[in-house]
């Protein structure tokens, strides 16, 4: 009797396919968690998966070339730390992590709680596919062959070189992501499509790649369009009695919403509510946030030099030096002012002491000219409450040394920095309770807003107690807004209350204001600054900034986020030169930044 043996084929995986499934799936998964808090249109582009199929054979060389499993272990750990940090950082900056701030490193640990604040379970699954693939490398049997060098090589090879015509049938590389970094819905799609070294090189060559002679004529050539389809427009002088003196109090993280709002009957910002009813206050509370990656610092930019932040870059890491217009020189022109900039935070703080000097300001109180003797947050800094009670005791005794000349304070408020901690004993008991169901990081945050509202009467009130009361502006605005990526998840939790507003916008309060009212239009933050020469009467300063003053028709009723690339506002009224203008001003401020542009004469 004849017996017949079936023949079997065993499918045997080797080493090398295992790293190389895991390093794929590190990629991939990378692509996917940074998606999850941006958009996933980037997913729906070819040119992704040919640059992390590419990516993935690359960075799988060395271990295969070897035949080392440890190697490429060590290459997928250093990946999923750099997509962690860099996903993390979108999560509230909406970009990946400029190169300059890798450097900065050291500056991370006082800001511990904000960054573990920042992690999401999906973060997980990057480790955990670097703890799986060298499992199941180690547990392969090493009977079972690598794959032949030879051929490794040439699929790698084979798979770079159809990335490469692929990103050059796209215009080359710089121009491919470029286009996607200055569209209004993919400007976060260039780092998943093209990795987080894609990004790095693009902001290399984008900090590198200026001009300056053809650079001058395209900024001079952009401010002569403005002054045609934009142009700067100031409020009679018989109209309006304009003010000597600015005092400005930037609110951390403070958003619009938060004002005229009550959750079951426990009002959130009294104090505010009561502030914006006066008939001398001008109020535009749709004032949309214009920051980017520097976030508290980009609002002194915005505000203080009528400037958008730069494209890829913290212009106060990359470029510190150059002479920035502002407020602060404007009236130290016209009157011989005297300007101060008040913060609890350490002077190295997004290079604060440096920028202070090259804005104008005559003096930064900082840190060590404080008693810390209420601490809020973590890491552990000035309470409000105590700023503001130290800085009056200062002003009070004329410690600045602003007595009897006109003068310019900015006040950088802290305690509603991210992740919002109150102490126990310094909540509102009624609001507390009335919060108690929404997510824990909303009801801190809406505490937080009630603290500081609280505080704010110990400087507004001595303040217009002061002889010089009637000749001072009084603005009260967010530095920028405080929900960053937890936005949409916050307004459906409080769908019913119709409380969280979907939409970035900070208040912009102006107390004493020769002109009052409120001002229902969306405006942006780089409005501000020639809204604030025109109120002070410094309009023969010969920079206007890049936005448009309030206090007159404007020609483009709209502004575009910095982070998201959103526009918001009327914007079918606007001409086409105007919308033009409007939408490439944040690209001309990173050029007059980036190539030295000397704005005043």
């Amino acid at each position: 009797m004849r017996t017949s043996k079936k023949s079997t084929v065993k499918y045997k995986i080797d080493r090398g396919s295992v790293l190389v499934a895991g390093m794929f799936l590190t990629l991939i998964f990378g692509v996917i968690d940074w998606c999850i808090g941006t958009t996933f249109r980037a997913m729906s582009d070819w040119m992704l998966y040919a640059v992390n199929i590419a990516a993935t054979l690359l960075l799988s060389l060395p271990a295969l070339l070897l035949r080392r499993v440890w190697i490429q272990l060590l290459i997928m750990v250093l990946v999923d730390i750099m997509w962690i940090a860099n996903i993390m950082y979108c999560r509230t900056y909406f970009t990946a992590i400029p190169p300059e701030s890798y450097a900065l490193i050291s500056n991370l640990a006082d800001f511990t709680a904000s960054v573990t604040d920042s992690l999401r379970w999906a973060d997980i699954f990057l480790p955990l596919i670097t703890l799986i693939t060298g499992a199941a490398a180690y547990l392969t049997p090493a009977t079972r062959p690598w794959p032949r060098r030879s051929t490794f090589i040439y699929v790698t090879l084979a798979a770079t070189a159809v990335t490469v015509v692929g990103i050059l049938c796209r215009g080359g590389f710089y121009k491919s992501y470029d286009k996607l970094a200055q569209s209004c819905y993919y400007s976060t799609c260039g780092v998943p499509t093209y990795s987080i070294a894609g990004h790095i090189a693009y902001s290399l060559m984008n900090s590198t790649n200026a001009d300056n002679k053809e650079t001058y004529k395209e900024i001079e050539s952009w401010l002569n369009e403005k002054e045609v389809s934009r142009p700067y427009r100031q409020v009679s002088d018989s109209v309006i009695s304009r003010r000597q003196n600015l005092v400005l109090i930037l609110l951390e993280s403070f958003e619009s919403w938060l004002i005229d709002s009550n959750v079951k009957g426990q009002v959130i910002t009294p104090y505010l509510n009561n502030l914006i009813t006066k008939p001398n206050t001008l109020y535009a509370p749709y004032t949309l946030t214009q920051v980017s990656s520097g976030r508290s610092i980009d609002a002194q930019l915005l505000i203080g030099s009528g400037l958008l932040p730069m494209l890829n870059s913290v212009y106060s890491m990359k470029y510190p030096q150059y002479e920035y217009p502002s407020l602060m020189k404007a009236i130290k022109q016209q009157r011989g002012g005297r300007s101060v900039i008040l913060s609890c935070d350490k002077p190295i703080t997004w290079n604060q002491e440096v920028i202070a000097r090259s804005m104008g300001y005559d003096s930064l109180l900082h840190r060590s000219a404080w008693n810390l003797d209420e601490l809020i947050g973590n890491p552990a800094k000035l309470s409000d409450g105590s700023f503001l009670r130290q800085s009056v005791e200062k002003l009070r005794t004329n410690q600045l040394g602003i007595d009897g000349k006109p003068f310019l304070l900015t006040f950088i408020t802290y305690s509603g920095h991210n992740p919002f901690k109150l102490p126990d004993n310094m909540k509102d008991k009624g609001l507390q309770q009335a919060v108690s169901g929404f997510p824990e990081r909303l009801a801190d945050y809406i505490l937080m807003a009630h603290y500081t509202d609280s505080q704010l009467h110990t400087l507004i009130d001595y303040l217009q107690s002061r002889p010089d009361a009637d000749q001072t502006l009084i603005v009260i605005t967010g530095d920028h807004e405080g929900l960053a990526g937890d936005r949409d998840a916050m307004c459906r939790a409080t769908k019913e209350y119709n409380l969280v507003s979907p939409e970035q916008f900070t208040p912009f309060i102006v107390l004493n204001s020769p002109v009052g009212g409120r001002i229902n239009e969306v405006i942006g933050q780089v409005d501000l600054y020639p809204t604030l020469l025109d109120l002070l009467g410094l309009n023969e300063y010969s920079w206007k900034g890049v936005g448009e003053n309030i206090l007159q028709p404007r020609n483009t009723p709209a502004a575009i986020s910095s982070m998201t690339g959103k526009m918001l506002g009327d914007t079918i009224s606007a001409t086409p030169a105007a919308m033009h203008n409007l939408k490439s001003a944040r690209r001309v401020s990173d050029m007059i930044i980036s190539s030295g542009y000397r704005l005043t004469k």
